[in-house]
């Protein structure tokens, strides 16, 4: 399991106003070897993650990683920075927005302890990327939200919204999401992909993580403030 999902509990618990020993009752352990639990000193079997994961309401996989993704928030994400002014001549390359993604994503994370779109990033060799982001980009392509160029003279595929995508909905992005991703898109306009990526690459979650390995949200929580986005 991801050593920071016990965090990720640990607000659960709070959110339901329930205190350690009641948890610790439901899931037939003792007071003490949940709060080591919560501490990040030992791990629960599988039958009692089962009775933790229905209690609170979530999968086993979401308790694991401490995510509850949004697909379709997330392919309003990307239509959100199409149309944020981020884009040279309205065109992004498909690798820097990825990228602008996964900032979004990290950056709302460390403000307020969530995902923005509660997607699961991997690390990889050009960055953290989801899994699901390439089939997100293909489903806006095949739904006329999206134009793809590849004719770009570093080969770079470029990405464009149609005027359909212009009036794409954005209803699952919240006033502040929006504001967000403004900010982080006024910083990076006309910077280069290569810089992005090696920003990304610098950070300390990309650091600390293994090739093709999840990337835990709350590694941003100690990174510098000012190396966020």
């Amino acid at each position: 399991m991801i050593k920071d999902y016990y965090k990720f509990i640990k607000e659960l618990r709070i959110k339901k106003g329930l205190s350690q020993i009641e948890v610790a009752g439901k899931i037939d352990i003792s007071r003490s070897s949940y709060i080591k639990f919560e501490q990040g000193k030992t791990e629960l079997s599988l039958s009692e993650a089962a009775k933790l994961a229905d209690m609170f309401g979530i999968s086993l996989e979401e308790m694991k990683t401490g995510l509850k993704p949004n697909y379709v928030k997330y392919k309003q994400m990307i239509l959100a920075f199409l149309r944020s002014g981020v884009a040279v001549d309205g065109k992004i390359p498909k690798t820097k927005l990825a990228k602008l993604l996964y900032l979004s994503d990290f950056a709302w994370f460390y403000k307020h302890l969530e995902s923005m779109s509660g997607m699961s990033y991997r690390r990889i060799k050009y960055g953290p990327v989801p899994d699901n982001y390439f089939r997100a980009i293909e489903e806006l392509f095949e739904e006329g939200l999206i134009n793809i160029d590849n004719k770009a003279k570093d080969g770079a595929f470029l990405i464009f919204q149609t005027r359909s995508g212009q009036r794409g909905n954005l209803s699952e992005l919240r006033a502040d999401e929006k504001k967000l991703i403004k900010e982080i898109s006024i910083k990076w306009k006309g910077k280069r992909t290569q810089e992005i990526v090696k920003f990304t690459h610098d950070q300390l979650p990309f650091l600390i993580c293994d090739d093709n390995e999840i990337i835990p949200y709350g590694l941003i929580t100690q990174e510098n403030p000012d190396h966020v986005y």
